[in-house]
């Protein structure tokens, strides 16, 4: 319906403009009603195979992988191997088979910590019951563990109800909360800012969140949603992963999520905080992404301490 409604709206500007100016040649308006009928041929072609297309790319995940330098120490390691993914959307259509296929390929990367950038579920819980889909979470491996944040899709089907459905299947749900991995590095997660929304209740400010934190040593933000960027560079942040954009998901609407986000998708480094925005490996509503390829983000990084 989208593409549908789209390539109507540019034939219909192309008549307007034919109207006001006339530019269409003879053998457009010679026979009108055989223009009409190939024209109608065209735009069913054009969406069906830009749907078919952008079904078909829902399942060819990619993996990108980045290397960055952190200008701190980080205990006695030198280096980190962190896989994140983000959106999901685990239920009704990306189930067993979709998470199965996500987790081993965050497998083969043998990652040292796997972190899940929020909307790990879908809304309602009732699907990913239904046919055990957590079973798959289960078998997620890394030195460090699993770690996730709540995303605004999380508090839409019932965010206490999601949270215990992940922490039953083996992942550390951080809200608003940070912990101290090996007396190396934090891992910070922050509640979504839907919490307002749905309980009236404010999240913690970044500054808070770390205040008793030894900032000497590197700290790896999640947040959902990759508002207010600057926030994680004022308070010593080395790394922020977001994803929620989906980078628009369908083609063209890109170019308004580029609007709304100062980095809507991809890798940004703003001094020494360094940031991946996400387009997720999962899609929200139609199983269908023109606008982006399903990822799955590797970053490898070293310690090297304070620059002089």
């Amino acid at each position: 319906m989208f593409y549908l409604l789209l390539l109507i709206l540019i034939v219909d500007l192309f008549r307007l403009t034919n109207f006001i100016l006339p530019f269409f040649p003879a053998f457009l308006t010679k026979n009108i009603e055989k223009t009409k009928r190939i024209t109608a041929l065209i735009i069913f072609i054009l969406s069906t195979v830009s749907v078919f297309g952008g079904f078909i790319n829902t399942k060819m995940f990619i993996t990108k992988t980045y290397k960055a330098k952190i200008h701190k120490t980080a205990g006695y390691l030198k280096s980190l191997n962190v896989v994140m993914a983000s959106d999901l959307h685990l239920g009704a259509i990306n189930g067993r088979v979709f998470l199965n296929h996500l987790v081993s390929r965050i497998n083969k990367i043998e990652p040292d910590i796997i972190l899940l950038a929020g909307d790990i579920i879908d809304e309602d819980l009732a699907s990913v019951l239904k046919y055990n889909v957590g079973d798959e979470l289960t078998k997620l491996k890394s030195k460090y563990g699993v770690y996730a944040i709540t995303g605004n899709h999380e508090y839409i089907g019932g965010v206490e109800a999601a949270c215990k459905y992940l922490v039953d299947h083996q992942i550390n749900v951080l809200r608003d909360d940070k912990i101290k991995i090996d007396n190396s590095f934090y891992v910070i997660g922050r509640e979504d800012r839907s919490i307002k929304q749905f309980t009236g209740k404010l999240r913690n400010n970044l500054k808070e969140l770390i205040a008793d934190a030894d900032k000497s040593l590197p700290m790896i933000l999640m947040d959902h949603q990759p508002f207010g960027l600057t926030e994680a560079k004022d308070n010593g942040i080395d790394l922020q992963f977001s994803g929620h954009t989906h980078y628009g998901q369908l083609w063209p609407l890109n170019f308004i999520i580029e609007k709304i986000y100062d980095l809507s998708w991809g890798y940004g480094i703003d001094k020494h905080t360094h940031y991946y925005v996400s387009c997720g490996v999962g899609g929200w509503g139609p199983p269908v992404r023109t606008g982006s390829r399903p990822e799955v983000i590797n970053f490898r990084l070293s310690f090297v301490g304070p620059q002089k």
